[in-house]
């Protein structure tokens, strides 16, 4: 009961003596289930209610976190491995609504200065649009920048499914699904499919952005996209493509400068066919030596389920891994390496409960432990997540009613 205000309690002990419904009360006009205490609206925000919370351990081993309530953004931290947080900091003032749900979340990032960043999309009043949000604190989360805007068009159009990374050299990397040119095609009655990938850099620390660029034409709709910054701090953006005319599989570019970027290049050949968006994108992690280990969702008759493969220094790609238990819905996973280690967990559903698995390499993906299974749940349960510190592997896992976990599966070698 330590979420609940007195007036909740008082009311579930009346709930226990009759007088009200078991599972719920009317808290001035408004029903509350008191099983849930975030279904009072009325409480302060936290973390335990947020419903899409994104995190990062920064360089002293604090783990700062960015999540959503009522139309705010707000950035917290745990100096115990999430056993506990601070009070939570409003990044934006003035209330907005703010996409906060399975592949569309608030984003956080943390450089070597200690410099927090954070963006997100801010959905408009037509269905699938909006702009993508931006703002840095200064002062160790204490305050944060106004918000600002970082698609340079503003047409009522999508510019959603923010992506950022941070090098360490203070340099931001932003990348998005965008339809500017899907707008403008259906304004002059022209076909285009799907979307456009763009992007943006600052190169002083967030208080500027240098103008949008496009990266490629017909990207899927609403996966996510992933930006990693590589050993030369330049980023690496990873999302899912459209191939032809309906396949739906993956691709990537490498970044010689902030403004040059090479040809996108394939990255699975599975040749999902599909005329719809899967709202499944990928996860890549870029380890020290510049290898790419890549992690994705596919689902051709052939080729389907969950892939792992690792793009070498020369640009050559292994053959990729299949894991999952693919009947049990197994999806949306996450990558991380150490030197030779390399983590992957992923979501799976038995018709009963959820459940987060995992998988561990210790020789660069090629050789793999048994999936073992780390944590079920019967409640609505968000993506996992693979974290680190300078010390352990953890997963991060947000369970409705249960609130944010952090879960150590692995000590750094």
């Amino acid at each position: 009961m330590s979420g609940l205000n007195k007036t909740s309690i008082a009311l579930l002990l009346a709930s226990f003596a009759g007088n009200v419904l078991a599972n719920s009360n009317h808290i001035q006009g408004k029903t509350v289930n008191i099983a849930d205490p975030c279904a009072d609206i009325s409480r302060p925000a936290t973390l335990h209610c947020a419903s899409a919370p994104s995190a990062q351990f920064d360089d002293a081993g604090r783990l700062w976190a960015a999540w959503s309530m009522g139309g705010h953004v707000y950035v917290n931290y745990s100096d115990d491995k999430a056993k506990s947080f601070s009070a939570p900091v409003v990044v934006n003032l003035k209330p907005e609504t703010i996409s906060a749900h399975g592949e569309n979340r608030p984003k956080i990032a943390v450089d070597k200065s200690g410099r927090i960043y954070v963006s997100w999309t801010m959905p408009l009043e037509k269905r699938f649009t909006g702009h993508i949000r931006f703002s840095v604190s200064n002062d160790g989360g204490e305050h944060f920048s106004e918000p600002v805007i970082v698609n340079d068009n503003l047409d009522i159009t999508g510019h959603r499914f923010d992506a950022l990374g941070v090098a360490d050299n203070g340099n931001v990397y932003l990348a998005w699904i965008d339809k500017r040119d899907r707008h403008k095609a259906e304004q002059q009655g022209k076909k285009y499919h799907g979307a456009a990938i763009y992007y943006a850099y600052s190169n002083d620390a967030g208080k500027t952005f240098q103008p949008n660029q496009k990266i490629i034409d017909h990207s899927c709709e609403c996966c996510r996209v992933i930006v990693d910054v590589d050993n030369n701090n330049l980023p690496v953006i990873l999302w899912r493509n459209i191939f032809g005319k309906n396949i739906r599989d993956h691709a990537l570019v490498n970044f010689s400068d902030e403004t040059r970027f090479s040809e996108p290049e394939r990255v699975s050949f599975d040749n999902w066919q599909l005329d719809a968006c899967p709202h499944h994108g990928p996860d890549m992690h870029i380890a020290e030596n510049n290898e790419y280990h890549l992690a994705w969702f596919n689902n051709a008759p052939e080729r389907h389920g969950l892939f792992y493969a690792r793009r070498n220094i020369d640009g050559a790609y292994t053959e990729p891994l299949n894991f999952g238990n693919y009947q049990a819905a197994a999806s949306h996973p996450s990558v991380l390496s150490d030197k030779a280690n390399v983590w992957l967990t992923w979501k799976e559903f038995d018709g009963k409960e959820t459940s987060i698995w995992m998988k561990y390499s210790k020789d660069n993906g090629k050789l793999w432990s048994a999936a073992k299974k780390i944590s079920s749940t019967t409640k609505d349960a968000d993506y996992p997540f693979l974290l680190k510190d300078k010390h352990s592997v953890f997963i991060q896992w947000h369970i409705k009613s249960e609130g944010f976990k952090l879960i150590p599966v692995s000590k750094i070698e």
